[in-house]
């Protein structure tokens, strides 16, 4: 990474951290590094919780360094520039994903898969080129290369643009990955109606897939039908429905974020269908039996590299896609993340930064 000469001095920035295990969270003052001459200064103006929040600001990974200001799904207004920026100005609407950093220079960078490159810097918890611990969006502005940032048209509501940096990237880059923007009429399985779950139920009606919903909450099936506009929906635990649906689907996103046998369904995939898991759970287990028979394959995948950042927003745009949520003022923010590990959320918390952080 090569370093950038200073075109303005840095100042202090308010924040909400968690300082140990706990992951309880309280008003935290730290200093944002100077713009740099590609920097771009962002008055965030918005920042969706994300699990991956919980599971640094309480250690799940062993690796927390605090305090730790969370949040990397980011939306904000611009109101800085360095002086060699070209891709935005001041006042224009953005969002800031995942990560703030990487080499540039590697074949995943060069190819627009910034997020697998083995220099990328998360937005938080991560160290940064300088040597600094990075401090996410919790926070009332970041400071970011604009490589990492994203358009926001002034269109696209910006409460709205957060939950697309994380939940939304995260299912809609397999989708394109493998394709189902192309497939019109093929058939994706949905397990989970979370964050991530219902925004790919809203990218595969989009897509113009036959779309059904697995969930183990029989509760969510009227919003799954009606408020989302799926065609089908499971309760996975039911043999008799799963048994019926066996090699049926093409795609299956499997958004899940506990642990769960994956053979039944892998049974529902049809010959060379696709599996692709983007949850948290703790460990996959399947028999190779599942793969051998109906020559199916099975998939990870983390967020999306920049293109498809910009892409999917533009799409989201157009096709006026948005997911569902529950702005909340960051004083809400403890209560919130312990509604998020109950999974009661419809379906992505925001918090209104620039209103309630002061």
């Amino acid at each position: 990474m090569v370093k950038q000469k200073k075109t303005m001095s840095s100042e202090d920035c308010l924040g909400w951290a968690a300082r140990d295990a706990s992951g309880h969270l309280s008003p935290y003052k730290f200093n944002r590094r100077a713009v740099e001459d590609d920097d771009v200064y962002v008055k965030i103006t918005h920042c969706g919780i994300c699990y991956a929040d919980i599971a640094w600001t309480r250690n799940k990974f062993g690796d927390s360094k605090y305090p730790v200001v969370p949040g990397h799904e980011i939306a904000g207004i611009v109101s800085k520039v360095g002086s060699n920026v070209k891709r935005f100005n001041v006042g224009d609407h953005v969002g800031v994903g995942t990560y703030v950093n990487s080499c540039r220079d590697c074949e995943y960078c060069e190819d627009g898969l910034e997020h697998q490159c083995s220099k990328g810097v998360f937005t938080f918890n991560g160290v940064d080129s300088d040597g600094t611990i990075t401090k996410g969006g919790y926070s009332n502005f970041i400071v970011v290369h604009e490589r990492y940032c994203f358009k926001i048209p002034k269109s696209y509501p910006l409460a709205s643009a957060a939950p697309l940096l994380c939940a939304g990237i995260t299912v809609y880059s397999p989708m394109i990955r493998y394709k189902m923007n192309e497939q019109p009429g093929k058939s994706l399985g949905v397990i989970g109606l979370g964050g991530l779950g219902h925004m790919a139920v809203k990218f595969g009606k989009a897509f113009g897939l036959n779309v059904t919903v697995f969930s183990t909450s029989i509760s969510k099936k009227d919003e799954a039908l009606n408020l989302l506009g799926a065609d089908n929906f499971v309760i996975s635990s039911d043999q008799g429905q799963m048994k019926g649906l066996t090699k049926t689907l093409d795609f299956i996103i499997d958004t899940a974020s506990g642990d769960h046998p994956y053979d039944p369904y892998m049974a529902l995939l049809k010959t060379f269908g696709i599996l692709v898991a983007v949850g948290a759970g703790t460990e996959i287990k399947f028999s190779p039996r599942s793969l051998f028979f109906g020559l199916r394959s099975i998939s990870g995948s983390i967020v999306g590299g920049t293109k498809d950042i910009q892409d999917m927003i533009d799409l989201c745009v157009e096709k006026e896609i948005y997911p569902k949520i529950e702005v909340i003022p960051i004083e809400y923010a403890n209560e919130a993340i312990e509604r998020v590990i109950k999974s009661d959320v419809k379906y992505r918390f925001v918090i209104d930064i620039e209103n309630s952080l002061k």
